[in-house]
């Protein structure tokens, strides 16, 4: 395993579209990051560049230490794992793992050895007869993210990995990752579009807009602190409430400056005193919990609050939540997070 470093990283495509800007991060050796962002924001871009797929425009890429934009992609000792699974449909699963030794001129004997031990760690061993069109589509991904860890590399890839799963078998994975993990320490960057695959697979969580950095963090600190506005309304499920405040004196030398106020919805309370009122306009019972949303009276403001159990509620019901003022977030005018 190696450490990765990408330095002032940028990429523009023919026509201008710039897919990255000036993105500088810095990924430790067996750390496990996962880029996460909506669609178009560079995510895939900066995998696609690691792995020498892409060139950058601009910036550095080290891999070890070691400066490598002018390798090429064989010559980087990293593996690379799609969300189609590209594997080879004449080649039965044994076929497919053994191809990247095969290419590399590997013994016979090294090879098996090789397919035998990642096929045991993946529990793929009575699949390697088989060919990809016989195989569950959680086994497809299982044979190709052993052609990877195959090769032994030094820098392990995976580009939204289980987006082609069902949820069932999504999570399935998830955990069959996790002890992947555990059995091999290898430096990772995941690509997903999943918040709870970044939020459960990542030591650290890499959140991109537009082709920039917005924040990286451990999961736990970019839910409880997010850098800015848009962190704080991309991570969660459901986002944060977020709207318009204005500033105190008390708070800030600068009263009276436009600002932004967040509230998590498992920071709003329902409660018969709370400070804000307002009308039930859509409820969704998930069982374990109720989302509520809400209009606050005599604004557009709307805010969904999380609540325990299926509580009866219904549309156009009237409710009062209380707002729990150590769990408000401020964010300054250009939308950065007032820390306290």
């Amino acid at each position: 395993m190696a450490s990765v470093a990408l330095e002032h990283l940028d990429k523009v495509y023919p026509g201008g579209t710039q897919a990255v800007a000036d993105l500088s991060l810095e990924i430790a050796a067996g750390e496990l990051v996962v880029c996460v962002g909506p669609s178009g924001s560079g995510k895939s871009t900066v995998l696609r560049i690691v792995a020498g797929l892409d060139e950058p425009t601009g910036g550095t890429i080290r891999i070890g230490g070691e400066v490598v934009n002018a390798r090429r992609p064989q010559e980087r000792n990293v593996a690379m794992v799609f969300q189609d699974y590209a594997l080879y449909p004449h080649l039965t699963a044994r076929g497919n793992l053994e191809f990247p030794l095969r290419m590399r001129g590997l013994a016979r004997d090294d090879m098996r050895v090789r397919v035998e031990r990642i096929a045991g760690l993946l529990d793929i061993g009575t699949l390697l007869d088989r060919l990809p069109k016989q195989l569950s589509g959680g086994q497809r991904q299982r044979v190709a993210m052993g052609r990877a860890l195959v090769r032994e590399p030094a820098v392990f890839l995976l580009d939204e990995p289980l987006s082609n799963l069902d949820p069932k078998l999504r999570i399935q994975v998830r955990a069959e990752i996790q002890e992947l993990r555990a059995a091999t320490p290898t430096t990772m960057i995941y690509v997903t579009h999943d918040q709870t695959e970044a939020m459960t697979l990542a030591d650290r969580v890499a959140v991109l807009h537009h082709g920039r950095l917005q924040q990286v963090s451990p999961p736990r600190e970019l839910y409880e602190r997010p850098a800015n506005v848009f962190v704080a309304g991309f991570i969660g499920n459901p986002p944060m409430n977020l709207f318009p405040a204005v500033l105190a004196a008390k708070l800030r030398p600068d009263a009276g400056a436009a600002a932004t106020a967040g509230v998590r919805p498992e920071a709003l309370r329902v409660s018969p005193d709370g400070a804000l009122a307002g009308t039930v306009e859509h409820v969704e019972f998930l069982g374990h919990e109720t989302l509520a949303h809400l209009r606050v009276d005599s604004t557009d403001v709307r805010v969904i609050a999380r609540v325990p159990g299926m509580p009866a509620m219904a549309k156009g019901e009237r409710l009062r939540v209380a707002v729990d003022p150590a769990r408000i977030h401020l964010f300054d005018g250009e939308g950065r997070a007032i820390r306290g």
